[in-house]
């Protein structure tokens, strides 16, 4: 039996409709879910008999992870070149345009794309950044930022990833905040960050905008009479019909990382 070895092999076998009935937003989605072992081949109900029993064994991993990264930015870069960049466009993803540069605000950072997927920014374009970024213009229904709070794990999605979300992002980034207090709130101001009223009775009520219509809020409890701190991310209940939950987690894990950089450099 024919083994895959990256998502992009995955990706080639799939009709890209982006259907939905195997449950995922997109049919690059659902490759990605594949090739990390979370899903079966043969939940795609699209494919044929023939490339099940080809393909149908269990996926190795990459030897080279930077390379299938590279692959996927290149996938993405050549579908931005099939889209129109119209006003209508930039109106529906929050950005703006001119002539064939869309802007979007990552983080109050201008991050610029082009029509045929070449990119320029402000801030450095980590790949956290540039995946999340280029699959939202190419899926974002545009649906209006809602203000309706919610947790990772109330997404539409968010079940199934909700463990991973909160070892990899939740937790890290309550250890920021416990060691670096005044030092977190200082890294959300850097990037445009927004005090809010103490939203579940929080200590730290901060939102930020990595995507125009995907906020995210961050609330910390300060530890006090004996009971430990506590962290939560809350998005906005509109987050999925903007962006993947794939990449909705790529952010916030990718936040984390920056954070504690930061932290180590300056705290």
């Amino acid at each position: 039996m024919t083994q895959l070895t990256n998502l992009m092999d995955i990706f080639r076998l799939l009709n890209k409709s982006n259907c939905r009935q195997c449950n995922e937003q997109t049919c690059l989605a659902f490759a990605a879910a594949v090739f990390k072992g979370q899903r079966r081949l043969d939940e795609c109900p699209h494919l044929d008999k023939g490339i099940l029993e080809r393909f149908g064994g269990k996926n190795e991993k990459p030897e080279n992870t930077d390379r299938e990264t590279d692959e996927t930015v290149e996938f993405l870069k050549r579908k931005i070149a099939t889209i129109d960049f119209s006003p209508s466009l930039a109106e529906k993803l929050g950005g703006r345009l001119s002539g064939d540069k869309l802007t979007l605000k990552i983080l109050g950072k201008d991050f610029t794309v082009d029509s045929k997927g070449n990119l320029s920014s402000d801030i450095h374009m980590h790949i956290w950044v540039t995946v999340p970024v280029l699959s939202y213009i190419i899926n974002s229904a545009g649906i209006p930022v809602s203000g309706n709070w919610v947790p990772f794990r109330e997404l539409k999605s968010g079940k199934t990833w909700y463990r991973l979300f909160e070892q990899r992002c939740e937790k890290p980034l309550k250890k920021v905040a416990d060691f670096y207090t005044e030092l977190f709130e200082d890294m959300i101001r850097l990037f445009n960050g927004r005090q809010v009223d103490n939203h579940y009775e929080s200590d730290i009520s901060l939102v930020l905008h990595p995507l125009p219509n995907v906020p995210i809020l961050i609330c910390y409890w300060k530890p006090e009479d004996g009971l430990e701190s506590d962290l939560n991310l809350f998005f906005d209940s509109t987050a999925e019909d903007n962006l993947g939950i794939e990449s909705i987690f790529a952010l916030g894990t990718g936040l984390v990382r920056m954070f504690e950089k930061i932290a180590l450099r300056h705290g």
